[in-house]
């Protein structure tokens, strides 16, 4: 089970814990069962900045050679501005930035929109972590199988070589 207190950066969550009503609720308009890991810290701690902020990739992004960035991972609600189903949730990047509709988008980049961390659903089971670049036409790279792995995967950006 994933650890709020080794997730976030302890600034606080974006909306109170979830419940299982919002989680329907939430689950039905948007017409996917979210992963229990996924769910389990949102029941905890419910969306938030990471405390880590680099991904592993597996080939080059826009962002970087090696590595994406990564800054907040939405809350399971619609109260908060990013929120699944908020203001900036994950229909708007479909709907107003033309990000493809392969899922739902659970986590924003450094870039400020112009790349999103999405669980894709395009494949049966357990949905897989992706990346996807707005700067390199909406390219998809698969970060990790699952949420859970995505999540204990996250590092210090400092741990790579980065150039200003």
């Amino acid at each position: 089970m994933l650890d709020p207190a080794t997730v976030f950066d302890g600034s606080g969550p974006l909306e109170d814990p979830l419940t299982d009503a919002v989680l329907r609720a939430v689950e039905a308009q948007l017409g996917y069962q979210l992963p229990t890991a996924y769910v389990d810290l949102a029941r905890r701690h419910n969306g938030g900045s990471f405390a880590h902020d680099a991904h592993p990739a597996p080939s080059r992004t826009s962002w970087a050679e090696d590595h994406v960035g990564v800054y907040t991972l939405a809350s399971i609600g619609r109260a908060a501005r990013f929120s699944l189903r908020g203001e900036l949730g994950s229909g708007f990047w479909v709907a107003e930035w033309g990000y493809p509709d392969i899922g739902i988008y659970i986590a924003d980049c450094p870039s400020a929109g112009h790349d999103m961390i999405a669980l894709d659903y395009r494949s049966s089971g357990e949905p897989a972590v992706v990346h996807v670049d707005q700067e390199w036409n909406y390219q998809i790279t698969v970060l990790a199988p699952d949420f859970e792995t995505f999540v204990t995967g996250l590092v210090d950006e400092s741990e790579y070589d980065v150039e200003d």
